[in-house]
């Protein structure tokens, strides 16, 4: 579904993604880990046109989607979810999935009640205003906003960030509904065990390279994968 080909990708003058390289098929969830700093938001930033790569090649669905805008790559059902998750603050939680909501042609079903079904913390909450919300619920909301595009791709950047660990358990559960529902997921993270019990194939990102690549037993079996990630 995305092959990203050889992209080198800048921020000004400063060179971040080097020959950088990697491919997720349909229904997976794909990992990319990495410490903070190491590149996996500029790859993410990359595939959505945020930060468009100034060499190589980007494919979704098998088309050329190189430096196309953000706008485009929502149309063509890419999701995003922000490390900072960029929630509106002055709408509430019914009007922030609102403003997203986005028909499809093939009558995907994704809107407030199936969102609240996934997260029903935020349906108890659907009137708070984004910024009363805890980090938690902020994080939810991204995600349940995202949804409401109804995306067959979705860029996770960095969900459990900052979070207590039954919000991460709460998030785990979420994606692996996702994941069972044949959404396909790009997930990037420094979370590892969280990770791993979530994807079917990962890449180890560090200072704007991949390093290493394989299912999560190949992962997991390596001795120098397990020292950079602390396994």
């Amino acid at each position: 579904m995305l092959e990203i080909e050889n992209i080198h990708t800048f921020y000004g003058l400063s060179h971040i993604l080097f020959d950088l390289s990697l491919k997720v098929a349909e229904g997976q969830v794909v990992c990319l880990l990495g410490r903070n700093g190491a590149g996996k938001t500029t790859t993410l930033k990359s595939v959505m046109g945020l930060t468009p790569p100034k060499k190589g090649t980007i494919r979704f669905k098998g088309e050329n989607v190189t430096g196309r805008q953000p706008y485009q790559m929502a149309r063509k059902g890419v999701g995003y979810v922000p490390d900072d998750r960029r929630i509106f603050a002055d709408l509430t939680v019914a009007e922030n999935l609102e403003i997203a909501a986005r028909k499809t042609a093939t009558g995907s079903s994704w809107d407030q009640q199936r969102v609240y079904d996934l997260f029903p913390a935020l349906g108890e909450i659907t009137h708070r205003r984004g910024g009363l919300l805890s980090g938690g619920e902020q994080k939810m909301l991204a995600i349940a906003r995202a949804l409401m595009t109804n995306p067959e791709f979705l860029l996770l950047d960095e969900p459990t960030e900052g979070l207590a660990p039954l919000m991460v358990k709460t998030l785990r559960d979420a994606i692996h509904t996702l994941k069972q529902s044949g959404l396909t997921v790009l997930l990037a993270e420094q979370n590892v065990r969280f990770t791993l019990d979530l994807s079917d194939y990962g890449y180890i990102i560090d200072d704007g390279r991949i390093r290493y690549q394989g299912t999560v037993q190949q992962l997991t079996g390596n001795e120098e994968v397990r020292r950079l990630c602390g396994i």
